[in-house]
């Protein structure tokens, strides 16, 4: 696995034996940022927030591609410590932070700080029921800015909801097992 555009592009990053961790591949993940390049925002200087983060794969590449700062939420104690030697070899250590816990808790402490997000990925185990919940708190948290995008990455067999809170799909597409969902967040009761 390794970092595909930007200032760190061609980095591989550290990934754990056995863990069950199951890596973004490249094409997806080239896709994936090819679609973020036209919608709104930019990854300019935005903040990231990389949710079931297993490596950091994702917001370390957000980072790599121009973006100001990630926070890297994964209740893997071992995960944690992978994530933080990635920002390490891709020279990200003082733009990334590691928090090792559960995604709720997590939630609710960033939330209280108060923290905003400009861009989200979650990738939740497959098949658990963890991506609907995770997309149904993110709908309501005050930490995702207006117009801020969450991308979900999810087996190709669930099939998340066109909208949660004030998220609202905007654009999803299929890759074998994998799948991709993108919301955009909306004004509270804008459609």
């Amino acid at each position: 696995m390794r970092i595909v555009g930007g200032s760190a592009g061609g980095r591989k990053l550290l990934t754990p034996r056995g863990m069950g961790i199951r890596p973004t591949s490249d094409k997806v993940k080239e896709s994936l940022f090819s679609i973020l390049t036209g919608m709104p925002g930019s990854l300019d200087g935005c903040s990231v927030l990389d949710i079931f983060a297993g490596t950091g794969n994702l917001g370390i590449e957000a980072l790599s591609r121009g973006a100001g700062s990630a926070v890297f939420i994964d209740s893997g104690r071992e995960s944690g410590s992978i994530i933080a030697k990635n920002l390490e070899l891709t020279g990200f250590r003082e733009r990334g932070r590691v928090i090792a816990r559960d995604f709720r808790a997590a939630l609710s402490w960033l939330e209280a700080r108060t923290e905003r997000f400009g861009l989200v990925f979650i990738d939740p185990p497959y098949r658990k029921g963890l991506l609907e919940i995770c997309l149904s708190r993110l709908g309501e948290s005050p930490i995702i800015d207006d117009d801020a995008v969450v991308v979900a990455e999810y087996s190709s067999k669930e099939e998340p909801g066109s909208a949660y809170g004030t998220l609202r799909l905007c654009d999803s597409r299929v890759y074998g097992d994998t799948a991709l969902a993108f919301f955009i967040k909306t004004k509270k009761g804008a459609s």
